[in-house]
């Protein structure tokens, strides 16, 4: 399929009708991801690398309230146990988005297939660019580079970028620049448009957003989501997972009408 048909077909899933297919398409998608998957399982050494950060009202987010706050509910002391009651938005911390997230009618968090949710993981590498530009982005060329290396990406697949964002975690350079404009790297619409094709289920950034930070109109958000597709922010560990061979586990959460939600992404290698 041509690149210009790619894209005016992600145009037209914006639409209601469209969108409905394109979710439908997506789940056909995450299942043919589960089955690759098994093989990678079968041939992994079993070892897991935790690909989440830890989450607390510190973490930066997009718009820069705190993500998540705690309230104490029950005390040790006088009710004999511990717990939180705990204020959430669902788009802070290491997070899935949903295809709800960016359309009026796609799959909530909780509709994602989970046969779909364990998949061969696949890291393009930026960070050389990345630390020259903090608002690089993933490019056509970038993924055919990628195939180059390792082959095709498989259907169902989970595209993540490892850009070396996450080693500024805790630094207000992971969120902006010197004169406080968002500045980090995301993927192109070009880019995604090019996965859609080949039925990748998910794309994963270690950034705050699906799109880079000087996005002036969230070009992947709208036009990868609305696809019947889903993505991760803010991973964490993609320096020690290999570009191909990893098989992920994205623990979505499962909250009715979810937009997204905080996840915990595991990776076997």
């Amino acid at each position: 399929m041509c690149h210009a048909c790619v894209i005016e077909s992600v145009k037209s899933n914006m639409l209601s009708r469209r969108a409905l297919f394109g979710a439908a398409a997506g789940s056909a998608a995450l299942a043919m991801g589960a089955v690759s998957a098994r093989p990678a399982l079968a041939q992994s050494s079993g070892r897991v690398i935790d690909l989440t950060h830890a989450w607390d009202g510190d973490f930066p987010t997009f718009d820069g309230l705190p993500g998540i706050t705690y309230e104490p509910d029950k005390l040790l002391e006088r009710d004999g146990y511990q717990l939180w009651k705990l204020t959430i938005f669902e788009h802070s911390g290491t997070h899935i988005d949903a295809p709800l997230h960016f359309s009026e009618d796609g799959a909530s968090v909780d509709e994602l297939d989970p046969a779909g949710l364990v998949c061969p993981l696949c890291v393009i590498d930026i960070a050389a660019r990345a630390a020259e530009d903090p608002n690089a982005t993933v490019l056509p060329e970038d993924v055919e580079a990628w195939i180059g290396a390792h082959g095709q990406i498989p259907a169902g697949a989970l595209v993540a970028m490892h850009s070396g964002w996450a080693a500024k975690l805790g630094d207000p350079s992971y969120r902006v620049d010197a004169d406080g404009a968002f500045a980090f790297p995301g993927f192109s619409q070009p880019a995604t448009d090019l996965l859609a094709e080949m039925g990748v289920a998910g794309i994963g950034v270690d950034t705050l957003s699906l799109d880079p930070g000087n996005s002036a109109d969230f070009a992947v958000h709208n036009s990868w989501l609305p696809g019947g597709r889903y993505g991760i922010e803010n991973l964490a560990g993609l320096d020690r997972v290999p570009g191909a061979g990893a098989t992920a586990f994205v623990g979505a959460p499962t909250h009715k009408r979810g937009t997204g939600g905080p996840a915990r992404i595991l990776a076997v290698v």
